[in-house]
């Protein structure tokens, strides 16, 4: 019986065996390389069996090898970024296969917001810009990759400083005190906007300028950055979408082999423009002609003094790979730049990790993460918003008498008595200040596909960064209440912003002609501020840093003080739905609900809707045959938005406590106060004609913001100084935006591409009627308490007011309309036209790009030449070499006045890069390409300062100022040499 059995199962083996072997034998082995047209290979590359959902993909040099049953006929090959391509194998044991870059302009995906559409699919104002097209050069953070790229976006960076905050701005400016910048969302996680570097006021020298909020991010992590505009596409963000939204997102591994990408950079940095001020010789002769004494005997250049040849290096390495089902890429990076002022600049050390796994067989479910880490290190010098009459290292500088010596005989520096002019170079050295932040940024993200159509995903994010900074100015410095003692300040914050979100989608192709897509979700965000801060003064030695000896400075000179805000929770429901008919009618609508403790007890919730809608007109069966026209939308939205940028606490009852434990009311509660509301239109045409040579879009808005948030001094007698309300009045900003690519040659060894972008503005605040409003303080000697801009009613936002010059009279003494009793609404700062040019021209392995941007219609206030640089300076310190014989008397008092208004009009060369693409090294590098770049080459305008892109924030109590100029860190002019490689 078992010996039967046994041949039974034998012989059933055996024939299982011969079967296996016949199938075997119909099969066949296909073997293949897959490259793109310059005949680089390209890993990665999926090879589908057509009909089946059998295959592989290709290996690092860009082979495969598959299995076909004997009733395949053909191999689908593709590659995000190529036009996927189907190859018979009829007959065939080894094919070649090269595919072509794919012409991505409507199908590319483009982050919406919770989602992702494609592009002709869009019914908003949305732009995207690729990384391939960000700008090059030293860029610390991400808002510099995309300047003069985007039609209506306004990036302007408020100085030179290495890590530098930027004034960005998306269709103008609409608030009158909270914050006019858009919300950041990186990776699906909302941006608090605020950085953890704690603040400085050391005495005598002002408030220095804000650090980026950006700078924890890796550039070369960056794969795309989407601007949205108009309220139909930001309404989704609710009330932290009123100014725009900027979407980054990070690279992502793909399946394939695992690859390193490295990148190298090396750039050395000089002064772009130096101010026309009196050297030696000038300076004396200016001396005799106004018959004054001064002169010191030598010859020295007190800017020169200060500033150097900033070097920086750029290196990032990261690694990628995966299948398909988990995929992952990790990054390093480091930045070391070097300011090209002494003793200033800003290292950068940053590290991510990201992936996507699938789990079951079913794939169905899945987890996305991404973890971002960084830390940055500035050293800052003395260079300030509002420094009085001793002023920042810049005004000491420029104003340095340049027949007066820097240094003694004994090669010692030159001080001067007490509050008399400082000597640059012993204010570098005897000032120290160092900021470090460390960030993280991580995110976990898993989701469900029920099936097709329905999918749940969760989102857990935390944003922690920690801040502290320690300053210090020698007893050295000739300033009141420095000299002879000396300063230090050490002080820490800490930011920490938790998000919690879930949402439910949908996607069903209901029939032929018809698709739905639609969700829904509930998001809660909390945010907490807080820090502690120590100063002192009289310190017995200078052999120690004076933040390491704080105990030794008496109790009467050392205070101690701590700030926690009062933490803010936003709960919000949101939803959105797409119907698209035909693709050719697109219908889109959402709605958000958002709760903020911020707001008083009677309007805590605001409700946020929009509604869009898109017409493909060469879609239709009329265009069918047309030849011209290869794209043609028409698209209409309308929206509300919201705007809850201001203090925690505002509207509530606030305590602060001083020493010996004293409560005191502060701020004066206001239950009703309620949502700023930003009402915008949208009308937009997009168009691509010739083949798709020349492609564009076309947008008309109109933005109405409302209830303005505003806080005015109470009343008194009232139990408190401060009371937040919202203003009377609305601002208006309308535009015409417009932006053109055109692919003017295309052959085998030629291609060149250029695209440019205009916008147009205007910008008006109508119906106040509340008290005066004046912001734009002007600081320096003589000018206390004075201001330069005004609200007011059929004016744009920080327009100019001001006495208005007339010229000098016979005694050399400066002349005012109605003889100075008047003052005037003058132009004001707010551009009418910006401008954005950007081209390319490939030559083979050549590539040479250019990009350029410029700003048209406004003035800046230059209060530099006002209280830096006056007449009055001759004799004891420096002046501008314009005074000298322009008929003014050396004893004109410098008034705030029309007479600094300058035509700010400019066109900068932001960037020229020549690359030359090596391709493959031998076996070990591929991709390999080296550059030069030369960054901010020339600027053409009249401005007479540093840079006509300049923003000193000269805020009034919290009243936002823009377009005035105060002896700021100067702009670099960059020359950069870097390559790139893949192993």
């Amino acid at each position: 019986m078992l010996k039967t059995r046994f041949i039974k199962h034998l012989f059933l083996g055996m024939l299982l065996f011969a079967i296996h072997g016949i199938v075997a034998a119909q099969n066949k082995t296909v073997t293949g390389k897959i490259t793109d047209k310059n005949g680089t290979a390209i890993p990665g590359a999926s090879v589908q069996i057509k009909g089946t959902k059998s295959g592989t993909t290709a290996d690092a040099e860009g082979t495969f090898k598959v299995s076909v049953a004997p009733g395949a006929t053909a191999l689908i090959i593709s590659f995000i970024g190529y036009t996927p391509q189907e190859v018979s194998i009829a007959g065939k044991t080894n094919v070649s296969v090269q595919l072509s870059q794919e012409n991505t302009t409507l199908t590319d995906v483009v982050v919406v917001g919770y989602g992702t559409s494609r592009k002709k699919d869009l019914t908003g104002a949305i732009a995207q810009v690729k990384a391939a097209d960000f700008n090059k050069g030293i860029t610390s953070a991400p808002d510099q990759l995309i300047q003069g790229k985007v039609s209506g976006l306004m990036i302007l960076n408020n100085n030179g400083a290495p890590g530098a905050s930027a004034t960005v701005r998306i269709r103008g400016v609409s608030s009158v005190r909270t914050g006019n910048q858009p919300l950041y969302v990186v990776d699906g996680v909302p941006l608090d906007g605020r950085v953890a570097r704690p603040s400085l006021n050391l005495t005598g020298l002002g408030q220095t300028p804000d650090a980026n909020p950006l700078n924890f991010i890796n550039n070369n992590d960056i794969a795309t950055m989407e601007v949205l505009k108009d309220a139909s596409a930001t309404a989704i963000y609710g009330s932290r979408g009123s100014n725009g939204v900027i979407i980054i997102n990070t690279k992502k591994g793909s399946a394939g082999p695992a690859t390193v990408d490295v990148n190298y950079s090396v750039g050395m940095s000089n002064i772009m423009k130096k101010l026309n001020v009196l050297n030696a010789d000038e300076y004396r002769a200016a001396l005799k002609e106004y018959k004054l004494t001064g002169d010191g005997g030598s010859s020295s250049d007190g800017l020169g003094s200060i500033l150097r040849t900033g070097v920086t290096h750029n290196i990032g390495v990261s690694m990628s790979g995966g299948n398909e089902t988990s995929r992952y890429r990790a990054s390093f990076g480091m930045m070391d730049q070097q300011g090209i002022v002494k003793k200033t600049g800003l290292k950068k050390y940053t590290a991510s990790l990201s992936g996507q796994s699938k789990f079951l067989e079913s794939k169905q479910l899945g987890i996305d993460y991404n973890i971002m880490a960084a830390q940055t290190s500035e050293q800052l010098a003395p260079i300030s918003n509002n420094a009085g009459f001793t002023g920042s290292l810049i005004g000491q500088a420029l104003q340095w008498n340049p027949t007066v010596s820097l240094t003694n005989p004994d090669g010692s520096l030159n001080i001067l008595a007490k509050n008399q002019a400082i000597n640059p170079m012993n204010m570098s050295q005897g000032y120290n200040d160092k900021a470090n932040i460390s960030y993280v940024l991580a995110s976990i993200s898993p989701y469900f596909k029920f099936n097709d159509n329905w999918e749940y995903r969760m989102m857990y994010s935390v944003n922690h960064q920690v801040g502290q900074r320690r300053a210090s100015l020698d007893s050295s410095i000739n300033i009141d209440q420095v000299m002879g003692v000396g300063i230090a300040a050490y002080n820490t914050a800490e930011l920490n912003t938790q998000l919690f979100n879930n949402t439910l989608s949908y996607n069903k192709q209901l029939s032929g002609n018809w698709n739905l897509s639609a969700m829904v979700g509930y998001e809660y965000q909390k945010f907490a501020y807080s820090g502690v801060g120590i100063g002192a003064k009289g310190f017995p030695t200078n052999a120690v840093d004076y933040t390491d000896i704080f105990q030794t400075p008496t109790q009467v000179n050392t205070n101690i003080s701590s700030f926690r805000n009062p933490s803010s929770e936003l709960q919000s429901f949101f939803g959105r739905v797409t119907v698209n008919a035909k693709d050719k009618y697109i219908l889109t609508a959402t709605m958000r609900a958002d709760g903020s403790s911020k707001f008083g007890a009677n309007n805590r919730y605001g409700y946020f809707p929009s509604f869009a809608a898109k017409w493909n007109i060469s879609n239709e069966d009329f265009m069918r045959g047309n030849t011209f026209f290869n794209n043609l939308g028409l698209r209409a939205g309308y929206g509300v938005t919201g705007n809850q940028e201001f203090p925690a606490g505002a509207a509530q009852a606030q305590y602060g406590l001083a020493s010996g434990g004293k409560a005191s009311l502060i701020n004066v509660p206001n239950p009703d106060l309620k949502w700023e509301s930003s009402k915008q239109l949208n009308v937009g045409v997009d168009f691509a004609i010739l083949k798709n040579r020349l492609s564009g879009t076309l947008d008309y808005f109109l933005k109405n913001t409302t209830n303005l948030l505003f806080s005015f001094p109470a009343i008194q007698p009232a139990p408190a100084s401060n009371y937040w309300i919202n203003l009377p009045g609305k601002v208006m900003n309308t535009g015409v935006e417009l932006s053109l690519r055109g692919e003017i040659i295309q052959t085998k060894n030629w291609r060149w591409s250029m695209g440019v972008n205009g916008t147009w503005l205007k910008n008006e605040m109508s119906g106040y009627s509340g008290p005066t409003v004046n912001t734009g303080s002007i600081d320096g000697q003589g000018v206390s308490g004075a201001t330069s801009q005004r609200l007011a009613n059929g004016y744009p936002l920080n327009t100019f007011y001001l006495l208005k010059f007339e010229g000098f009279d016979d005694k050399g003494m400066s002349i005012y309309a109605d003889n100075g009793l008047t003052r005037y609404y003058m132009t004001n700062p707010n551009p009418k036209v910006l401008l954005g040019i950007n081209t390319e021209v490939n030559y083979k392995k050549w590539t040479l790009s250019a990009s350029s941007h410029g700003a048209f219609g406004f003035q800046v206030y230059n209060n530099t030449a006002n209280t830096v640089l006056p007449i009055g300076n001759l004799g004891s310190r420096n002046i501008a070499k314009s005074l000298v014989g322009n008929g003014e008397a050396q004893t004109n008092s410098p008034a705030v006045s029309s007479r600094y208004l300058e035509n700010g009009n400019f066109l900068k060369l932001d960037n020229l890069t020549l690359i030359y693409n090596l391709g493959a090294v031998g076996k070990v590098f591929k991709g390999a390409a080296v550059s030069l770049t030369g960054q901010n080459l020339f600027v053409i305008t009249k401005y007479t300062g540093f840079d006509p892109e300049v923003n000193t924030d000269k805020n009034v109590n919290g009243v936002s100022s823009f377009g005035i100029e105060y002896a700021p860190y100067p702009t670099a002019r960059t020359f950069m040499l870097g390559v790139q490689f893949t192993l």
